[in-house]
């Protein structure tokens, strides 16, 4: 099976604008190749996941990655899949962002000289004059065109400002740039990016003959690896100051069911002939296969180490064991309790298992807080210095779990 056909099989590949060209190059190494991140926070989180094993997988097989961090574009905003605008950032914050996600991607891909570069848009972007640009690139985008743009048209409701719509050929010109500059003759993207991304293609086409040999690609579930990020209150993150490690493994640990196999299969390093093998299982076994994807990922982006203590702190909670050592703790100073307690809402919000008094107040009152797994019943409840001193083992829903201690 060759590199190409793996893809499609893992389910990964979506459209392509020449798959015969496409397969060539990555089968035989000499993709150059580009996908963007955004970088409006200071860690990645799992909906980038898809996007850098894909980089991992191709790269191992002799290909070049170039992460292309959207320094320039996040100065406007991205509308693509997004109803409203986004904040805009600084030079310094955006900075910031770039270099954590660089310090994560290494966990994934090898950076240096001949292998994955990282380059920032805002490089060529911000130095653009804006008349040469609508003069030289604006030229070759038909307006009606954008509008039939799905990442336009489900803005027009609510309205599209002119600096969102100048995005399409912003990011285009990124593709013409890389391929002028970096040899990059392909871009990955998710379904939410076609447009942009053919947006690239054409204008290299238009500027450089038809003959310029610059491809796109997408990947199928990117949207939903978008989703994957998401939890109800928040994004798991890459970065285990954002997200333990032992947070990070219990998230796959509860995929559902009906997406733990593809997460499997699109995720994970396991030969296919192995996933194959587990495609039947129901019931229990599901469980088995949340394990090892929980396992897989949390090794891939934290180590082993951190995985198997993941995977033991897991078993003490689930299987019976009793060690909970490495279960995420937050060590309370004797400052923080008052006449010797501390109430239920103000230990949520110490061990940060709720962003506010508020939130934490309707943990409890819908039910949704246990502590030593007693359902705690009301915001009254309040816990002394010697319970803290044994330690209190507090569940949030069904997934979430965390120690208090008292510091000695």
């Amino acid at each position: 099976m060759t590199l190409y056909e793996e893809l499609v099989a893992r389910g990964l590949i979506a459209q392509v604008t020449n798959e015969e060209e496409v397969s060539r190059l990555i089968n035989e190494g000499k993709a150059t190749f580009y996908i963007g991140f955004d970088p409006t926070a200071d860690s990645l989180h799992v909906g980038h996941f898809m996007a850098l094993c894909l980089m991992k997988r191709l790269q191992m097989a002799g290909n070049r990655p170039i992460a292309l961090i959207g320094g320039g574009t996040a100065m406007i905003g991205d509308p693509s899949g997004r109803t409203d605008m986004r904040s805009m950032m600084t030079r310094e914050t955006i900075q910031h962002n770039c270099d954590c996600f660089k310090k994560q991607m290494e966990r994934f891909i090898e950076f240096g000289e001949g292998k994955a570069m990282m380059v920032n848009n805002a490089d060529w972007l911000l130095e653009l004059n804006y008349i040469d640009f609508i003069r030289d690139v604006g030229a070759c985008f038909s307006v009606n065109n954008m509008l039939r743009a799905e990442c336009f048209k489900q803005r027009m409701e609510k309205g599209l400002s002119f600096l969102e719509f100048n995005y399409m050929p912003m990011q285009s010109y990124d593709f013409y740039y890389l391929y002028q500059h970096y040899g990059c003759n392909l871009q990955f993207g998710g379904n939410d990016q076609w447009s942009n991304m053919l947006g690239g293609t054409e204008l290299i086409r238009r500027k450089l003959g038809k003959d310029a040999h610059a491809m796109t690609i997408t990947l199928l579930l990117n949207s939903e690896g978008k989703k994957m990020g998401k939890t109800a209150k928040g994004a798991v993150w890459l970065d285990p100051n954002k997200t333990s490690p032992f947070d990070f493994y219990q998230y796959w640990r509860n995929v559902d069911d009906a997406d733990v196999m593809k997460c499997i299969r699109m995720l994970t390093f396991l030969p296919l002939e192995q996933i194959d093998a587990m495609a039947g299982w129901e019931g229990s076994q599901l469980n088995e296969a949340k394990a090892i994807l929980a396992y897989e990922l949390t090794k891939l982006v934290h180590g082993q180490e951190e995985a198997d203590k993941a995977q033991t702190a897991a078993k003490a909670l689930f299987g019976g064991g009793s060690d909970d050592s490495d279960m995420p703790t937050t060590v309370l100073a004797a400052e923080q309790l008052t006449d010797g307690s501390i109430a239920i809402l103000d230990l949520l919000l110490a061990c940060k298992l709720a962003p506010s008094k508020s939130e934490a107040r309707r943990l409890v009152q819908q039910g949704g807080v246990f502590v030593n797994d007693e359902k705690v019943p009301t915001i009254d409840v309040k816990f002394t210095a010697d319970d803290l001193r044994v330690g209190l083992k507090i569940r949030k829903g069904k997934k979430v779990f965390h120690k208090a201690l008292l510091q000695n």
